[in-house]
């Protein structure tokens, strides 16, 4: 299989600028696919929301994604796609049911124990070296996790258990989807996506349907778009960056769900939130003056 994108070192500073860039727009964008989907399942089933999420980018591709078509009638790596979205869809599931029982912050925290399965599975599949400053980053961005959330007795959940098992989900999901970005545009990717995750969400919908209502469609298209605008900008970003130095990076939803989860439901906040954010801050800053740094050798 031939790699079209550079190693990081060899990566032009603009390229490596873009690449932080998409990844802001990715969290943002997750952060917006939360909060939607938690408030639809306030009053439909988790299959419902999955569903339902897929549904809203079916119409936006299909108003936006017919440049795709020649790229997508090639139907290249399509056995790539199916095993990506399988394991996404999975751990999409379970990762929805912990948004619906957790505080968010906590989710994204046990989300984040992926960039361990991020580094074995890049090891494995992809051969990208772990360099001394990617490690740091993973450890000290782990650090500020665990800062924040303090796990004790109170995160002892069956729900943080299968957000653990998601983010091993989520860790091989994205590794699949570095390997589709040598060959396959981002954009082909989100489409792939939605055409096969649509049929599996309705599939699931069946088994537990309610009523829908139309003060639910505002909180579909928020959980939608932003499913649809965070898978498009971190194929971007993978397309640019390593996936070890993506991840990292991704350390800083934590507190921003943190934040959101505040205003919006009144989870509590405190100092440690802030302190755990500033390590996770530290430490990606380091690491991408390091990488900055390759950049321009």
């Amino acid at each position: 299989m031939s790699n079209n994108s550079p190693p990081a070192q060899e990566l032009p500073h603009s390229a490596f600028t873009q690449g932080l860039l998409w990844m802001g727009l990715s969290m943002i964008s997750f952060i917006g696919m939360s909060v939607g989907s938690r408030e639809l399942a306030s009053t439909l089933s988790i299959q419902q929301v999955l569903f339902f999420r897929a549904l809203v980018g079916l119409f936006v591709i299909l108003t936006l994604g017919r440049a795709l078509l020649p790229e997508l009638r090639k139907g290249k790596l399509i056995r790539l796609h199916l095993a990506r979205n399988v394991v996404h869809f999975f751990a999409q599931y379970l990762w929805t049911i912990g948004v619906v029982m957790l505080p968010l912050a906590s989710v994204f925290a046990l989300e984040f124990t992926m960039p361990i399965w991020v580094a074995f599975f890049a090891l494995l599949f992809l051969k990208e070296q772990l360099t001394r400053s990617r490690i740091l980053a993973t450890i000290g961005g782990f650090i500020g996790v665990l800062v924040i959330v303090r796990p004790g007795i109170g995160m002892v959940d069956p729900a943080a258990g299968l957000v653990l098992i998601a983010a091993a989900g989520y860790g091989l999901s994205l590794i699949l989807v570095k390997q589709l970005t040598r060959e396959v545009s981002p954009g082909a990717i989100v489409v792939w996506m939605i055409v096969i995750q649509l049929p599996l969400g309705f599939l699931a919908s069946l088994t537990d349907w309610r009523p829908v209502s139309f003060t639910d469609i505002p909180w579909m298209l928020i959980a939608g778009l932003g499913a649809l605008a965070a898978h498009y900008c971190q194929a971007q970003a993978l397309k640019r960056l390593d996936a070890s130095v993506v991840m990292p990076i991704d350390f800083l939803r934590v507190p921003m769900a943190a934040i959101v989860g505040y205003y919006a439901y009144v989870e509590a906040i405190d100092l440690w939130v802030f302190l755990g954010g500033g390590i996770i801050l530290f430490s990606n800053y380091r690491a991408v003056m390091v990488e900055r740094r390759k950049t321009t050798l």
